[in-house]
């Protein structure tokens, strides 16, 4: 028993002393689909938040149901919203960054 609990310290040590993951690839909004980027800045419910888009509009956006359960949204967080073409108003989330992926955009001169 205690030559077990050795051994899966000397694993989880190993596993501790890795080198932290960086980020390689972060999405970027795609100007010919027409994608800026947003921040969260209320939760409305039903799905909905308010959000303030880079371009200066504020925008009601919609987590559309294929992205409702594994893209969990919170205010503040960094997002890419796509307007409605028929209402400049509203918009869709498609995209949420994590906070390394924020730091790597602001780093290298996305957000202003």
């Amino acid at each position: 028993m205690a030559n077990y609990r050795s051994n899966n310290r000397k694993k989880n040590a190993q596993n501790k002393s890795t080198v932290p993951e960086q980020v390689t690839k972060v999405r970027t909004p795609r100007q010919r689909d027409n994608e800026v980027f947003a921040t969260v800045s209320s939760l409305l419910g039903a799905n909905r938040v308010r959000l303030q888009c880079m371009d200066g509009i504020i925008r009601m956006g919609r987590i559309p149901g294929s992205k409702k359960k594994s893209m969990w949204v919170r205010e503040g967080d960094l997002v890419i919203a796509t307007p409605w073409e028929v209402q400049d108003s509203k918009a869709d989330v498609i995209w949420r960054y994590t906070r390394p992926q924020v730091d790597w955009l602001s780093r290298k001169g996305y957000l202003k």
